[in-house]
């Protein structure tokens, strides 16, 4: 990592291959952005791991994970008033929760400028939905970049902070997974790093900064104003590509990813259509489409998710009476799913019977599928484990998102309703009411408590709700990274004092809290079955270190060695609780039937022990180890 801070700082022009998130840093550094924010998620967090490779001391920007993307969405934003260029970034649903503050962006004069950088997911690779923020766009009247690639990443940032910069507004540059992700090789220009201007330069007269109502129609009519402004560059901008096959009967009209797609599809094709490829794709440059359209007789618009660009090009047909025939979406599936090279050629086909020759997906691996599963070694695991036991068949249990949303799937079957970050407890307070005979029980990661979840809890007390909350603590945001979070005692800038959750609980007003080690399931046990028969909201720390970052961190230790446990096999009467019910990935079966411990999985932590009615799970050595549970 330190190899690449160095790279991303190096004062010459270079090329290198890198994936689309690292283009993006190096265009943070040369663009001399003085503030990046943001909160976890993929497809970004690989943006902020590329900040970090550079040392602290060195970095020539200042950078925080902050508490969620509405709070990152606002750091920066003060930053820009205060005359400095910033950024922040997150996923797609993170501009959900940004969204309060992010639509009153482009209604504000932004001195410094602000590149806000959205990580969208089709095909839900890691997302509970695959919404289009392009409508955003047209939402909040901020124009918006959509890359194909890494070098049109890091291209599309440089341009639209000069953009950003010069007409005092918010650029948006719109990523999809492929794109963060992908590599390529990429040519980037020189730096010559800029000193510090520390002077504050926030001006109250440059607004208005607050849009109340006796200013909100002037300061939309301001903001319409930027926009047709910005759409005379979108006509003229590089990044809008014409491939010109002549080809006058059949037109294509995209952008981003399936642009590449597109151009790998037609390699092979029987005919060549004409295509336009849109750089910019709010607002979109219309008297070029204008033209497009003029000359050809059939146009199919390609683009992922939603109909956004189709709209909005058969509108612009219609108000000038073109007579060319706009094909868009068809079929369901076309709105769902990434458009890779077979999904586009299908496509194609079925606006073009023949055009391209239909393509096969991708071969599936012939091993078995592989369920996405905890880690060895994981708390949840043992924590879920045990509450199982302390509830009814009927009782409820709401999920919230982190790792141990994967509680849903078997056999554990923890949290049968998911909405979003930090909705746990609300919800649960929903299921609640009117409900006197079933056990609600809600579960929250430290780190999403912290980001969403308190307004719940406050909800909960202020209003006497009845239900049960268990907080999942392992220390950090596991999910996308191991990140920093306000108990970890640290940010990304050095230690510093963690938030204690028993206090902020207390201070909210809660009055039962419990905490254990989830490695101490018989008290965990307890603990639940206790804090269910209390009236209001009860809450139970199930706290252990996340111990794939735990163990990653021991490794680097001088003197380090991993233990094992094994299966004692005079012991073993094939109860199979190990595998059926606590269901370590460690815990495997032969050809024979018999119980054995992977040895490339298992990572002794010991919390598999004591769930063996026999006691056949043992320890390889005697050794104690300081992190043991207390119940191992």
């Amino acid at each position: 990592m330190k190899a690449l801070g160095k790279t991303l700082l190096g004062r010459d022009p270079f090329e290198e291959i890198v994936i689309g998130n690292t283009a993006l840093v190096r265009a943070m550094v040369e663009s001399n952005v003085r503030v990046a924010t943001t909160y976890p998620g993929s497809p970004t967090p690989e943006i902020a791991s590329a900040i970090l490779s550079i040392p602290a001391a060195e970095r020539p920007f200042y950078f925080e994970y902050s508490t969620n993307e509405k709070v990152a969405t606002e750091v920066a934003f003060g930053a820009s008033i205060n005359g400095h260029l910033s950024c922040v970034f997150f996923k797609s649903v993170g501009l959900n929760v940004a969204a309060d503050s992010f639509v009153q962006l482009g209604l504000m004069e932004l001195p410094g400028g602000m590149i806000i950088v959205l990580g969208d997911d089709p095909g839900a690779n890691s997302s509970q939905n695959e919404q289009d923020n392009r409508h955003y766009t047209r939402l909040s009247c901020i124009p918006a970049f959509e890359p194909a690639d890494p070098r049109e990443a890091y291209e599309m940032f440089l341009e639209g902070a000069s953009l950003s910069v010069l007409r005092k507004m918010p650029v948006i540059i719109r990523l999809t997974t492929h794109v963060c992700h992908a590599k390529q090789k990429v040519s980037f220009g020189g730096w010559d790093p800029v000193h510090p201007d520390r002077t504050p330069r926030f001006d109250p007269d440059k607004g208005p900064y607050v849009p109340i109502a006796g200013d909100a129609l002037a300061l939309k009519r301001r903001s319409l104003a930027r926009l047709e402004e910005i759409r005379t560059y979108s006509e003229n901008s590089p990044f809008n590509v014409l491939t010109d096959n002549g080809n006058r009967d059949k037109g294509v009209i995209t952008a981003g990813l399936p642009f590449l797609s597109l151009m790998d599809v037609l390699e092979e094709a029987h005919e060549r259509p004409d295509i336009l490829k849109l750089g910019m794709i709010h607002p979109i440059p219309r008297s070029l489409i204008r033209h497009f359209l003029e000359t050809h007789r059939e146009v199919k618009v390609l683009e992922e998710l939603d109909d956004v660009l189709e709209k909005e090009i058969k509108a612009l047909a219609y108000d000038s009476r073109q007579d060319t025939v706009i094909h868009g979406k068809k079929e369901l599936e076309d709105w769902v799913g990434e458009y890779t090279p077979d999904k586009v050629a299908r496509v194609l086909n079925n606006t073009w019977p023949g055009l391209v020759d239909m393509l096969e997906a991708p071969e599936r691996s012939p091993l078995a599928p592989r369920p996405p599963q905890m880690c060895p070694g994981c708390g949840h695991r043992s924590a879920f484990h045990a509450i199982r036991q302390a509830l009814k068949a009927e009782d409820i249990t709401v999920a919230d998102i982190g790792c141990h949303t994967l509680g849903y799937l078997p056999p554990y079957r923890m949290g049968q309703v998911l909405l979003s970050m930090g909705h746990s407890t609300g919800t649960g307070s929903g299921l609640s009411l009117f409900n006197d005979e079933r056990k609600v029980v809600a579960f929250i990661g430290d780190s999403t408590l912290f980001h969403a979840g308190l307004p719940g809890i406050v909800n909960a007390v202020f209003n006497r709700h009845n239900l049960t909350l268990v907080v999942m603590e392992n220390g950090t945001t596991a999910m996308t990274g191991h990140q920093d979070h306000p108990g970890s005692g640290a940010n990304a800038n050095g230690p510093v004092e963690a938030l204690s959750i028993e206090a902020l609980l207390e201070g909210l007003g809660v009055k039962s809290i419990r905490r254990v080690d989830t490695y101490s399931q018989t008290k965990l046990l307890q603990a639940v079955r206790e804090a269910l028969e209390e009236e209001g909201l009860s809450v139970v720390i199930a706290s252990h270190p996340c111990m794939l970052k735990f163990t990653r961190e021991q490794r680097r230790k001088e003197g380090y060695s991993q233990r094992k446990v094994r299966i004692d096999q005079d012991k073993c009467i094939r109860v199979m609780e190990c595998i059926s019910e606590f269901a370590c990935p460690s815990f495997q079966r032969d050809r024979d039937g018999n119980i054995f411990v992977h040895p490339e999985l298992c990572i002794g932590d010991a919390s598999c022990i004591q769930t063996c009615p026999t006691h056949a799970i043992v320890l390889d050595t005697e050794k104690k180890d300081s992190w043991e549970g207390e119940g191992s």
